[in-house]
């Protein structure tokens, strides 16, 4: 199913304006959630070292922006993580039968940020974790909440945060996020990289993305920073 919101995206402010009184309520994205720290983290790495995070949490334009402006993150790229290099393109993916998942890769120095800090935003403010399959209007398993882990240990934190908070109800809803090792991340289109940055008015953006930013800030202010770290160009692999 190919998402609405390109539509929504390409009519501006003024068309939100319009509809703003039809709007429904606030949602997950314009909340946010304060939830603790993991428990279980790993060790700060060496100096010079980056390390490389996936987080799937529905539409990446979102998921992006929010890592973009978190410290410690070196960049973060819009691509697709769960199926083939061959169905990893946008119009295949929007078909929501491809495996893959509209995902996010975060390289980040983890010597000024943790691994466990980044699931720490990636639960609190960059999606909600107990929607099935979907994420606010968009639906199909392209925007199911998944954590691409890339290491044994990175498998062992997210499995062990998941259950910390659900033990910890800190949701209405079950944790629906699952954990998916050994699957190859593929760099989105350039045309979804800064996405947010680039279209800061575009309603769908308004609506459902830049409070995410915003409750970044205000929950998590020690690991906010104002200027994102923004790609520059990305060279399709497939």
């Amino acid at each position: 199913m190919m998402k609405r919101k390109l539509l929504a995206a390409s009519a501006g402010a003024a068309v939100l304006a319009a509809l703003g009184a039809t709007l429904p309520s606030p949602s997950f994205g314009q909340e946010g959630v304060a939830i603790p720290a993991p428990v279980l983290d790993e060790a700060p790495g060496s100096a010079g070292q980056s390390e490389v995070a996936v987080l799937a949490g529905g539409c990446f334009w979102g998921v992006q922006g929010v890592f973009q402006h978190v410290k410690g993150v070196e960049s973060a790229v819009s691509g697709y993580t769960g199926g083939s290099s061959e169905t990893a393109h946008y119009p295949i993916v929007g078909s929501g039968q491809t495996g893959h998942a509209e995902s996010v890769r975060v390289t980040f120095d983890p010597q000024e940020i943790s691994y466990g800090k980044l699931l720490q935003i990636y639960f609190s403010v960059a999606h909600d974790p107990t929607e099935l399959n979907y994420q606010g209007p968009d639906t199909g398993t392209q925007y199911r909440s998944t954590i691409f882990s890339q290491t044994a240990e990175q498998a062992k934190i997210a499995a062990a945060y998941i259950d910390q908070l659900d033990a910890a109800k800190v949701f209405d809803a079950k944790i629906v996020t699952t954990i998916e090792p050994g699957k190859t991340f593929y760099p989105a289109e350039n045309y979804h990289q800064n996405y947010l940055t680039l279209n800061p008015t575009a309603p769908y953006i308004v609506y459902n993305d830049l409070p995410k930013i915003e409750n970044l800030q205000r929950i998590l202010p020690d690991d906010y920073r104002e200027e994102p770290t923004l790609v520059t160009q990305v060279t399709l692999s497939n």
